[in-house]
């Protein structure tokens, strides 16, 4: 017969132990720890059922791929959803997830069928919000369901296109004694989830819950049993939302898809540089624009600086969409290669429209908005940015300059700030727009101010 055993599971990060401990060695967490009771099966013979089979006989599922019908969406899929797939959409409480995966089922070919499961919503709660998104299709099945085995049975039964589960938090197996959104139950759900989509072909789309650090709630693992993560980012109070892929088997990762919280569900932005720049003042102090590149896709954005005599002993630094310890670093650069008098000065970093930007390409545009408003002297509003900037003052080469090019000369920009090393590529890249090449900070805020 087999025999139980139990163990301690962290409900933070899943780390194991066999006696109890008042802080996890991990995550360094206290008091996370669960019982759950552990079935030890006894050892059988291994049965031969898989076959091998040649690559070249192998159907690329990839060509197959399923449109849902939202150009945004189907971007950071890589072109559409993979049959037998499994998606993890993570993001913060109220911030859409659920809204668009609701939307899908309207947008999708109505000859795909659709399953819908949700945990936390009751059958009446999912017909009013799909009545304020005006979901009609007639392909759609619902489900308020929890029971891990009682919604496998249904996909097995059904065999729909997509199954979507919202959240993988609420799934219990009656086969493990610990409580809903365990790390032991959450593994075991998306594996029990996963041998369901491989075995029948159905792609099924999984809600997960955020920490407030912002990863999804649970074991690391749960992003590596599935093919594809997505986080659902944005400011609530902002109607801008960004669906970020940060995992793709089947395309590119850091692709982004941009969407707008309308009353009637998500909407779709086609052209984000040009929603993002629509509020901006022309020649204001302060401000500059820089073209950032989200995966392969150039987005034009909008930089501020807010710099002011301090009336507290030490000057603020505050930075919203980017990294503040950056910020910080560029601000000693300007202060030691420029001399400028900014440690008695408050300076806030703000970028428009709640994008966040990682990368260093946009060092030498921070600057230029730091020194535009710390000399009160506006930037030319038809001047665009770009260059990564080194702890002497230096300007570095960036990436995919011709894109930004582009993407700057197609707005309506008739100038462009770029590193001197990236001259040859720009100018190449437009013969309309007047390429100025810099090699350190001094002669590229000369050229803009």
């Amino acid at each position: 017969m087999a025999k139980s055993k139990s163990k301690l599971v962290c409900r933070e990060c899943g780390y194991e132990t066999v006696k109890w401990m008042g802080k996890c060695p991990s995550c360094l967490t206290f008091d996370s720890f669960d019982e759950e009771l552990l079935i030890v099966a006894k050892k059988s013979s291994p049965v031969l059922k898989i076959v091998p089979t040649s690559l070249q006989n192998i159907e690329e599922n990839s060509k197959k791929r399923m449109i849902m019908n939202l150009a945004e969406l189907d971007r950071v899929l890589g072109g559409g959803l993979v049959k037998g797939s499994m998606v993890l959409v993570g993001g913060d409480p109220g911030i859409g997830k659920s809204t668009l995966l609701l939307q899908v089922c309207q947008t999708i070919d109505q000859q795909l069928s659709v399953f819908y499961v949700s945990g936390e919503e009751s059958l009446a709660q999912i017909g009013i919000r799909a009545k304020r998104l005006k979901i009609e299709s007639t392909s759609l099945l619902l489900a308020n369901e929890t029971n891990l085995e009682r919604v496998c049975l249904h996909i097995e039964i059904n065999k729909p296109s997509i199954a979507i589960v919202d959240s993988i938090q609420t799934m219990y197996s009656e086969e493990l004694t610990s409580v809903p959104g365990s790390a032991n139950q959450l593994r075991h759900a998306t594996l029990r989830l996963m041998q369901v989509a491989k075995k029948i072909g159905t792609a099924i789309f999984l809600i997960g819950h955020v920490t407030k650090e912002g990863s999804i709630a649970g074991p690391k693992i749960l992003e590596h049993m599935v093919d594809t993560v997505l986080y659902f980012e944005g400011d609530k109070s902002s109607s801008f939302r960004i669906l970020r892929a940060v995992k793709n088997r089947f395309g590119s990762t850091n692709e982004i898809g941009v969407f707008e919280m309308a009353d009637h569900g998500l909407i779709e932005v086609s052209n984000p540089s040009l929603r993002l720049l629509s509020g901006r003042n022309n020649d204001s102090i302060g401000s500059c624009v820089m073209p950032t590149l989200e995966g392969t896709r150039p987005i034009m954005i909008e930089i501020q600086a807010l710099v002011c005599a301090t009336a507290f002993g030490m000057p603020r630094r505050m930075a919203t969409g980017v990294d503040n310890k950056r910020v910080t670093m560029l601000l000693a650069i300007l202060e030691k290669v420029l001399g400028y008098k900014i440690y008695n000065c408050d300076a806030y970093i703000n970028i428009a429209g709640g994008i966040k930007i990682t990368e260093t390409a946009c060092d030498l545009a921070i600057l230029a908005a730091i020194a535009s408003s710390f000399t009160n002297q506006p930037i030319n509003h038809k001047v665009v940015i770009i260059g990564e900037t080194g702890l002497t003052g230096e300007v570095r080469a960036v990436s995919y300059i011709n894109q930004r090019i582009n993407e700057a000369e197609r707005l309506g920009f008739t100038k462009a700030i770029v590193p001197l090393a990236n001259e040859l590529d720009a100018k190449a890249a437009s013969s309309k727009m007047t390429i100025i090449p810099v090699d350190n900070i001094k002669k590229a805020l000369k050229m803009i101010l």
